[in-house]
């Protein structure tokens, strides 16, 4: 019988619902994954306690299998769902078992049974670490709460909605990712090279909290190491008393005594000092007391350590550590996973990533426009490595409501990791992304937090092979360094007094290494060099970095660590298999500029063949001439015949592996052909034509359509119009890109709407440009839409 979505409503709020039974929870294929994909199931993922900084014993992690459905913006939560996703790993990782991409007029619905049991004068707390974007939350066919905001954490609590037994828990999600007015750091629908795959809804734990009617919901503490004190404030009712007790090796340390929501100081005596050569951390237990009574109690930790900027025995200003010139040699880190995505597959996953920073000898990690959960800082604090901490971008057009929406996601963030040592710096703006009002956020920051340091801009003077992108008037108002972004190369930033001079990114050389890529389509870094070259090259590099330090330069930031999708630059592979320069000897590279490595964690990644690539594809293409024609070798060979730059061969390969293939497709043949197909001519391309929606059900929505229109662009459209002089027959580039349908369309007026931009031909222009618009603007940036829509008024 069918059923309306009203009664659909009706049953959920009776909580008669229908929940699926527990179904084989299976990872999706995925072009590469790391170690601990494997180990990942519905009964342990991420079980780890998740809030290190207030932590009590009772507790219910609620990660696991939940049913999800996906619906229009407007229809009501669905009767049936669709299957089971495992949380906490986004809607779009293959970790997820769904491996779907949520667009801007889609919501994601969550539905999963919970059993409660709520004692007499006990609260029932729902956490959830991060859901990104918008959340609406139902228990038992009640609104509780919601949040908005994909980055940060949030608590909602549900006491008076529960009933003891089973209970049915209902998220309701809202993504646009790059569409949309939040803060999306570098997700977008139609990821390519320095953008990425989105993260959509819960990608962080959610976990039940059993506390007190009253208790202590918060700490607040700044380490002061010229008081030998930690300054303390405990969030709770007023009327209690709060007793703070830090112990270091088991031993008592310090003690403070005061009133709930008051400022305390817990004084210590000659207090041994954190820093990344020596992690040192206390452990601290927090009270609530009525009288004698203990009323609640939460554990914790901290670090006394202190930044600053203040001038060395020579008089020029740099970044001190506890009272000592200190430069962060650090490496900008964008927290991506080729199985989770957004999220790390385990907790051990996510310690590796700090620890093989470390192995390499770097001392610092600049957190890159993006915000990671709470246990990654509590590594971070624990192995010892400072870290720059930044603001997820903006959208970069501005649209009405994302200033408000960036202001709240920063104000969240400051909150959320203030009580970590590492965290030493505070990144407001990435390369002029979304900026506006630059001195108001900067000194805001400044006074919301004057015991960390304030980089407004990072990268407001970006030079690319020594020629500056844009000039920035101002670009250090307010702040404490002044920053500037080279590639490849490093080079000084100006120096102004009272600020230290930080290169703030730099590097960025591509390796590829076959068999542990994302997509073997793109190699991408600023500069590319084969493995065998790589450590000379870093080493030069790095040597000029001692030069420039001895100029003033107080930091550098090298990217990247880990390769990310498209992006081949880092130092290990995405799945983390791979180092591109074997530890011990990077170790030695990064050792004159970082003296304070302390203890080495283990890790272990493979070191990279050095052996030409050219070489190992020129055998294999040799074997192929003699004969040898498996699928698996096909595939493989074409892959490197487009790594080398082999057009032919990668042609001749590629056709005679779809040779073999068979319908209906595999989605990891589907992906292998979006892959290998470089041209309109190759037979893959008819393949990708003539499979659209299954492609873009594995791949991710439009990927099929974007191919095919780059192909279109680059075979029939490019050669057409070489530069903004040309006078291109746009009769005839319709004409050839017309049996190509939707796609040709589309990349045919985008093409032409662009050339008439450029010249400002607005005659011609406003025509194509609305049924541009008309036709496919949703799928165009709001910077660009803008623009254009600029220029047709």
């Amino acid at each position: 019988m069918m059923r309306t979505p009203l009664l659909a409503a009706a049953l959920l709020l009776s909580g008669l619902c229908p929940l699926q039974a527990q179904t084989t929870y299976k990872m999706k294929p995925v072009a590469i994954q790391s170690r601990w994909a494997k180990e990942v199931s519905p009964q342990n993922a991420l079980t780890a306690y998740p809030r290190p900084q207030l932590e009590r014993g009772n507790w219910q992690n609620l990660n696991g299998l939940l049913e999800y459905a996906i619906t229009g913006a407007d229809e009501a939560v669905p009767y049936n769902f669709e299957g089971q996703i495992l949380v906490p790993y986004p809607l779009e990782s293959a970790l997820s078992g769904v491996k779907k991409t949520l667009l801007p007029e889609q919501r994601l619905w969550y539905r999963r049974k919970i059993d409660i049991s709520q004692a007499a004068g006990e609260r029932t707390l729902l956490h959830f670490g991060a859901v990104d974007w918008q959340s609406k939350v139902y228990l038992n066919g009640k609104e509780v709460g919601g949040h908005t905001g994909g980055y940060t954490s949030f608590t909602i609590d549900i006491t008076n909605a529960v009933k003891n037994g089973e209970n049915i828990l209902v998220l309701k999600i809202y993504d646009p990712s790059d569409r949309g007015v939040g803060p999306s750091g570098k997700q977008v629908l139609n990821p390519a090279n320095i953008y990425y795959t989105p993260s959509s809804g819960i990608w962080q734990t959610v976990w039940l909290e059993k506390v007190p009617t009253d208790y202590i919901s918060g700490l607040n503490f700044t380490p002061d190491i010229d008081k030998q004190q930690l300054n303390l404030t405990v969030s709770a009712p007023a009327g209690y008393t709060v007793e703070a007790i830090a112990s270091a090796n088991g031993k008592p340390a310090g003690k403070v005594k005061g009133k709930s929501g008051a400022p305390l100081q817990l004084k210590l005596e000659n207090p041994t000092l954190w820093s990344p050569g020596n992690p040192f951390l206390y452990n601290l237990s927090v009270k609530l007391l009525k009288g004698n009574t203990v009323k609640d109690e939460v554990k914790s930790y901290f670090g006394m350590r202190k930044v600053s900027i203040a001038k060395d025995e020579k008089g020029v200003d740099r970044i001190f550590l506890n009272n000592k010139p200190y430069f962060n040699l650090g490496t900008l880190d964008q927290g991506f996973w080729p199985d989770g995505l957004y999220t790390a597959p385990t907790d051990e996953a996510l310690a590796f990533d700090i620890k093989a920073i470390k192995a390499m000898g770097f001392n610092t990690i600049r957190k890159h426009i993006k915000v990671e959960p709470d246990r990654w800082y509590y590594w971070a604090d624990k192995l010892g490595t400072l870290v720059w901490q930044d603001m997820v971008s903006p959208n970069h057009s501005l649209p009405e409501g994302a200033k408000a929406a960036f202001e709240q996601q920063c104000k969240e963030t400051l909150a959320q990791l203030h009580n970590y040592p590492c965290v030493t710096t505070w990144v407001l703006f990435n390369e002029k992304w979304g900026q506006f009002d630059q001195q108001r956020l900067t000194e805001w920051i400044k006074r919301s937090d004057p015991s960390r340091l304030v980089n407004g801009h990072s990268g407001e003077y970006l030079y690319v092979n020594e020629k500056l992108r844009s000039p920035s008037p101002d670009a250090y108002v307010g702040a404490d360094l002044t920053d500037v972004h080279s590639y490849p190369n490093p080079m000084n930033a100006i120096k102004m007094p009272g600020k230290a001079r930080v290169l703030g990114e730099f590097g960025g050389i591509g390796v590829f290494i076959a068999d542990h890529q994302w997509n073997t389509n793109t190699a991408w870094g600023y500069i590319q060099e084969k493995p065998g070259a790589l450590k000379s090259k870093y080493a030069v590099m790095n040597q000029h970095l001692q030069l420039l330090e001895r100029q003033g330069l107080s930091a550098s930031i090298y990217t990247q660590p880990f390769d990310v999708e498209g992006e081949q630059n880092g130092l290990l592979t995405y799945d983390r298999e791979v180092v591109k320069i074997p530890f011990a000897e990077i170790r030695k590279i990064h050792a004159p500029l970082n003296k304070d490595m302390g203890a080495i964690p283990a890790v272990a990644a493979q070191d990279a063949d050095l052996t030409e690539p050219t070489s190992i594809y020129s055998a294999m293409l040799q074997e192929y001439i003699d004969g040898k024609k498996d699928p698996e070798f096909l595939r493989k060979l074409a892959m490197l015949a487009v790594q080398a730059g082999d057009k032919d061969g990668a042609a001749l390969a590629g056709a005679d592996y779809f040779a073999v293939m068979k319908q209906p497709y595999s989605e990891e043949d589907l992906r292998y052909v979006m892959q290998v197909t470089g041209s309109t001519r190759d037979t893959g391309f008819s393949i990708i034509r003539d499979n659209m929606e299954a492609i873009d059900k594995a791949m991710g929505a439009r990927q099929s359509a974007v191919k095919m229109m780059n192909l279109i662009y680059q075979d029939l459209i490019a050669p057409a119009v070489p530069d903004n002089g040309a006078n291109p027959d746009w009769a005839a580039i319709y004409a050839a890109v017309k049996p190509y349908g939707a796609p040709g369309e589309e990349i045919y007026l985008r093409a032409k709407t662009i050339y008439l931009l450029n010249k400002q031909d607005k005659a011609g222009f406003k025509t194509v440009a609305r049924e541009y618009l008309d036709k496919y603007g949703q799928f165009v940036k709001l910077d660009e839409k803008k623009k254009i829509e600029a220029f047709m008024n």
